[in-house]
């Protein structure tokens, strides 16, 4: 039977680790709406507020394997710290000075977008040596690909709590103030400062010279790449039903869809590698997309859009282990960087093709882009099946005789072997 979620909570810093990495995330994942209402409210227009947020998007695309990369060589603390400060001060001082001149406004971006901490690649490659149990492990990544929905749904919600009690700046401030707080609380903690990345070879390509996680990053650009267009569709279909809540709605239900199946997929354990099980998975969430070409009234359409969500998290959370199993020795931070670059990318360029479908073709051609963007993920997966096989040994945890426990071993020791001069304890 898997560990449930309670159990994997009450492991110790399980909790913590988990709620910093979520709090330390709020400023990336309020970011667009928060620049674009501090923008408007000082009068800036919203070609601007596109501008700024598109530049904050596309450094923080960068900065996350590079930081990643840092983390590996260096480990967490000397990297996600500093970065979390430059992060929330790029964003105070565009908070503070505001739109003039415009060029401190674009720089502060690129500041707070590139040094925005890998806290999410960080937690993931310190799940194996804190949970130690692939129950567990399996159940984490299951919880955290459903608060990652639940982030993006209640995120929006802080901002505009924030702005209507205090202003669009006062936001900024408490929100990445919040941020830089939660890299600390997971950066401070004992597992943190005791792992240690495995040795890696020195290669200017890094995590990417893996064919598996070449595959995923693929598979998961055109994943984003649909949620970005159903973003920009729901406010199309609701503007076309003369009410701006239906796509509130909508974007809610999808996080709901990935909250019941993420949960569903977490409570136990499933058949078959966890390669096999990715592309089942994403198998299911092209069909799901399918509906939505129907288009039919508000209520049915806010269904469909829920019914769209379910595979989500289970495919997030499925993800996130075939990444530990592929990611090459030394790399593990970089590699889950890596996903979520690809993700974050994959979703601007859905938002940039189902922006002129709407516009020039018909509302049904906005929800045909994310139909499209499923079935090219599942393409992905099935034509590249070969550079996914399961690897051989893919046990993220390794006893070492029968009297010994089981250790969490190297995140890409693929021998289970125990590396000289290093303890199982500093191993990821």
């Amino acid at each position: 039977m898997a560990a449930g979620y309670g159990e994997m909570l009450r492991t110790r810093h399980a909790a913590r680790l988990l709620t910093g990495t979520l709090v330390g995330r709020l400023p990336n994942a309020t970011a667009a709406l928060a620049i674009v209402l501090f923008v408007r409210a000082e009068g800036g227009s919203l070609a601007l507020a596109s501008a700024l947020s598109a530049v904050y998007g596309v450094a923080n695309a960068v900065g996350q394997p590079l930081l990643g990369r840092a983390v590996d060589l260096y480990g967490q603390p000397r990297v996600m710290l500093p970065s979390a400060l430059l992060a929330a001060l790029g964003m105070t001082v565009f908070a503070a000075v505001g739109l003039e001149p415009v060029a401190l406004a674009y720089a502060a971006m690129v500041v707070s977008g590139f040094f925005t901490p890998p806290l999410e690649g960080g937690l993931r490659a310190l799940w194996p040596s804190v949970l130690k149990s692939e129950e567990r492990i399996h159940a984490a990544y299951s919880l955290d690909a459903i608060a990652q929905e639940v982030m993006y749904v209640v995120g929006p919600l802080i901002i505009t709590g924030l702005v209507s009690l205090w202003s669009p700046a006062g936001s900024l401030f408490v929100i990445n103030a919040l941020g830089a707080l939660g890299a600390l609380a997971v950066v401070t903690s004992p597992p943190s400062r005791e792992w240690r990345s495995a040795p890696r070879e020195a290669h200017w390509l890094g995590a990417l010279r893996s064919r598996g996680l070449l595959v995923l990053l693929g598979t998961f650009f055109f994943i984003g790449s649909a949620l970005g267009s159903i973003a920009v569709s729901a406010v199309a279909y609701g503007e076309a039903h003369h009410d701006g809540n239906i796509s509130g709605y909508m974007l809610s239900a999808v996080g709901v869809g990935a909250f019941i199946g993420g949960t569903v997929y977490g409570h136990r354990q499933w058949p078959g590698t966890p390669e096999q099980r990715l592309r089942l998975l994403v198998t299911g969430l092209a069909v799901c997309y399918l509906p939505l070409l129907l288009v039919p009234g508000p209520v049915l359409m806010t269904v469909f859009a829920g019914v769209a969500g379910v595979f989500l998290a289970p495919c997030l959370a499925c993800a996130f282990v075939v990444v530990d199993r592929h990611a090459l020795r030394g790399t593990v931070t970089e590699a889950f960087s890596w996903l979520v670059t690809s993700f974050g990318v994959g979703a601007a360029i859905g938002t940039a093709f189902a922006g002129p479908a709407l516009q020039n073709v018909s509302l049904r051609a906005g929800f045909a882009v994310a139909v499209g963007c499923g079935v090219a993920a599942l393409l992905v997966m099935l034509l590249a099946r070969r550079a996914l096989q399961a690897p051989a040994t893919p046990s993220p945890i390794v006893a070492r005789s029968e009297d010994e426990p089981a250790v969490a071993r190297s995140e890409n020791d693929r021998n289970g072997a125990v590396e000289p001069g290093f303890s199982a304890g500093h191993q990821a």
